[in-house]
């Protein structure tokens, strides 16, 4: 208790005298912060946090072997080898003219003597703080690193502290050098995908020593791919009015360590890519070394101002920024086996809380995380030895956003408790909603927004997706793809996760209201639209929606009613509806309930005389291997434990030949939610645990690649989802505490419920020895299974 009261008095610069107790307010105050402290610390020794850390006691082999390293919106790939500490270093937005969210550079640090060139070595993830800590000693030299990212600043720090002054040389590594052409296949890391133009290159950086310090950055100039893009696909009329990410973007930083200076410029080879090195080194031997990379990214018409920006020092507050860690991890938590580190329980509960520490490290970017790699991705040769491109390389593109893919990883936001991280995914949508509303104007002549599916960071679909080589006749609003035509719906999760957003916590969300309201009403207007073109009537007989032709996934195709969009459209309809803002204004009520009455009913079909939900009411054919049929149990929880046919959804999962035909465990695979949410003990837990069981890289997060690359973030934002639901499910305003649980684990959880509500719960020996329901109103809500 004297080391919590000495911490706390420090935090607001107290002394520990018992003078300060005299004063009523201080005692106040101090009792005050102390019982925060108290609370804050309970936490972290509930869950034990610290045991999930990541040691090593050997060095890597090469960046697959590294860990990761963030925070605010830094990624940073961390590890040793032979004798250096490496670094990848990325930052949220830093997309080039060919829209490649490229990497910043890698940083390369020799220390002479070497302490990490001898019989002890040591480096650790401290979830608790953030960081990770290196650790070498060679006969009597040692050495202690720790590089953090500052969370509320775009600073990279490297606290470097040696028994005995060392000489110390920092590479800055880059191979943006020069122009570099492109090769065949290296383009799935940009937005022309396999159809690049000739002689597409990636532009080269601007890299030199400036002072002691090393300047770096990368501006976008000439012509983009939005201005392809646009002109592809016929809206040059309208250009100025599109949001526009890549012109004039500019993007880099300053490299700075007192007591180091200019050392030249060397080249080099690493994973099969050439590069140069601009290196600092000591003016002479020191203990301790402090490097600094300060980051900043601006669309600048005069390149001068950024530099001017970045030239305002910055200064990490590092007791801030582990308060933060630490306030992040009381959010929410989750534990199974604690006691048994050698059980599966212990090893997905970890891994769980590893990928979750991946995902916060961009919790304030100004894009969203990326599904196909997020902030940490690696040489792609480690990935797949037949693509020896560039560290920029990863597959699915950097600027083009897959929603499908992207909803998996901002989901288990919810339930953590870490809704302020979805903020950018929001702001991604928000916008680019004047695009989405032009392309219904221009092209169709109606309103609403029309988002695609692999749409871009301008709003518009992938041009390689909508395709170069399109007949002349073909409807210009339209993707000339077989797997994306008439994939209207993926916006929609989004629009719901906005609601739920309210919902959990009560935030203001008006700002994203004419987001849902026009994704909404592109249905009702494009709908009724198509059905004019084909004949005298709008709606059927019933005065129902004609959802055709439509899209169950990417998988049932040209579909007549797919319940995928079906259960999307009543789901984000009548949670709309429910929303204050809507119920006073007469006119919305009237029109969004109008559309909900003309939303069709989802098909229910017979399976050897089982009642199962159908894809669509008919289709035309199968182009990939998803299940929509279960989309109205995950995401619309329209079926699920507790709800109304549930009989219905499980005979779906039993009884379609389908549904167990692409029943898998990897990448974006749902099985292992759907599963949780029916009720399923034995198969959830089956299925998580394929789900979040070590990788096969040496971080046992770094999932991949999956359908996509590796790290596969949408591959573990899915396993977090799905443990969450196995803990804690709603229905209505009901609170299902264990669901799909087995009751032979132990668990200790913390997890957020709507109306802020969150529950703590400790299942030992299968008996609930600990729930904690705040507000202690709910209580009353808890269903115990």
């Amino acid at each position: 208790m004297d080391i919590i009261i000495k911490q706390v008095c420090q935090e607001f610069g107290k002394k520990t005298d018992k003078r300060m107790l005299n004063h009523s307010g201080c005692l106040f105050r101090f009792g005050l912060f102390l019982l925060v402290f108290c609370g804050m610390y309970y936490s972290l020794i509930a869950q034990n946090i610290s045991d999930y850390n990541i040691v090593w006691d050997t060095q890597s082999k090469n960046s697959s072997e590294s860990m990761p390293c963030g925070g605010g919106d830094i990624g940073m790939n961390v590890w040793a080898e032979n004798g250096d500490i490496l670094f990848y270093f990325s930052r949220s937005g830093t997309f080039d003219e060919s829209n490649t969210l490229l990497r910043l550079g890698r940083i390369r640090i020799r220390l002479s003597p070497n302490p990490f060139d001898g019989e002890s070595f040591r480096q650790e993830l401290q979830l608790e703080d953030g960081h990770v800590i290196l650790k070498g000693k060679n006969g009597d030299i040692s050495s202690d690193i720790r590089i953090w990212a500052d969370v509320f600043n775009p600073v990279i720090n490297v606290d470097i502290a040696n028994n005995k002054n060392l000489k110390a040389e920092v590479f800055y590594e880059n191979w943006r050098y020069q122009d570099r052409l492109l090769r065949k296949s290296e383009s799935n890391q940009n937005s022309y995908k396999w159809a690049a133009p000739k002689d597409l290159a990636a532009k080269k950086d601007e890299i030199s020593f400036d002072g002691n310090n090393i300047l770096f950055y990368h501006r976008n100039q000439g012509e983009t791919v939005f201005d392809a893009t646009v002109k592809l696909q016929g809206l040059e009329e309208v250009k100025e009015q599109i949001y526009n990410p890549l012109e004039n973007l500019t993007f880099g930083g300053i490299i700075e360590a007192k007591g180091l200076k200019p050392g030249g410029v060397s080249s080099g080879e690493y994973a099969d890519t050439d590069y140069k090195a601009w290196k600092l080194e000591s003016i002479k031997p020191q203990k301790d070394i402090h490097l600094k990379i300060q980051l900043h990214t601006e669309q600048t018409v005069n390149p001068a101002n950024w530099k001017q920006t970045l030239y305002k020092p910055v200064q990490s507050d590092l007791k801030k920024n582990i308060a933060w860690w630490r306030e992040f991890w009381n959010r929410s938590f989750i534990c199974i086996q604690p006691t048994d580190k050698a059980d599966k329980g212990f090893e997905i509960a970890r891994n769980y809380q590893l990928f979750r520490y991946m995902l916060a490290c961009n919790a304030y970017g100004q894009y969203p995380t990326k599904f196909n790699g997020g902030l940490f991705t690696y040489d792609p040769v480690h990935v797949d030895s037949t693509l020896a491109f560039t560290p920029d390389f990863r597959k699915w593109g950097g600027g083009t956003h897959t929603a499908q893919n992207q909803r998996l990883v901002y989901f288990p936001m919810l339930k953590s408790g870490d809704t302020d991280m979805m903020t950018s995914q929001f702001e991604f949508y928000n916008r680019i909603l004047p695009a989405a509303e032009l392309r219904s104007k221009v092209y169709w002549g109606h309103g609403g927004a029309c988002f695609t599916e692999q749409i871009e960071n301008f709003g518009l679909p992938n041009p390689s997706e909508y395709g170069w080589k399109r007949p002349g006749d073909f409807d210009k609003g339209m993707e000339y793809n077989a797997w994306l035509e008439y994939q209207w719906d993926t916006a929609l999760e989004f629009c719901f996760m906005i609601l739920e957003d309210n919902r959990y916590t009560g935030k203001d969300i008006s700002k994203y209201l004419p987001l849902i309201e026009n994704t909404l009403k592109f249905f009702d207007e494009h709908y009724q639209y198509l059905a004019k073109q084909r004949g005298r009537k709008a709606l059927n007989e019933e005065g129902k929606l004609v959802l055709y032709p439509g899209s169950a996934c990417e998988t049932y195709k040209m579909a007549y009613n797919a319940s995928s969009t079906i259960a999307a459209l009543q789901t984000v309809g009548n949670c709309l509806l429910k929303l204050q803002e809507i119920q006073s204004d007469t006119t919305k009520r009237r029109y969004f309930t109008e559309f909900v009455n003309k939303i069709p009913d989802i098909e229910v079909r017979e399976i050897d005389g089982h009642k199962a939900i159908s894809p669509a009411w008919l289709w035309e054919r199968i182009n990939n291997v998803e299940t929509p049929q279960l989309y109205p149990v995950f995401p619309w929880g329209i079926y699920g434990v507790g709800k109304p046919g549930l009989d219905i959804a499980l005979n779906t999962w039993k009884y379609d030949k389908d549904v167990a035909k692409f029943r898998s465990h990897i990448g974006w695979k749902q099985d292992a939610i759907w599963a949780a949410r029916l009720g399923l003990v034995d198969e959830a837990k089956d299925l998580v645990v394929e789900k979040l069981q070590n990788s096969d890289t040496r971080f046992p997060a770094f999932w991949g690649p999956g359908y996509d690359w590796t790290p596969d973030h949408n591959w573990g934002g899915s396993g977090m989802i799905a443990l969450q639901e196995m803990l804690l499910q709603t229905a209505g305003e009901k609170i299902l505490l264990l669901p799909c649980w087995d009751k032979s684990w132990d668990v200790h959880f913390k997890l957020h419920a709507p109306h802020n509500t969150t529950i703590e719960c400790k299942l030992e020996k299968g008996k609930v020895t600990l729930l904690k329901v705040l507000p202690k109103e709910r209580k009353k809500d808890i269903v115990f299974f």
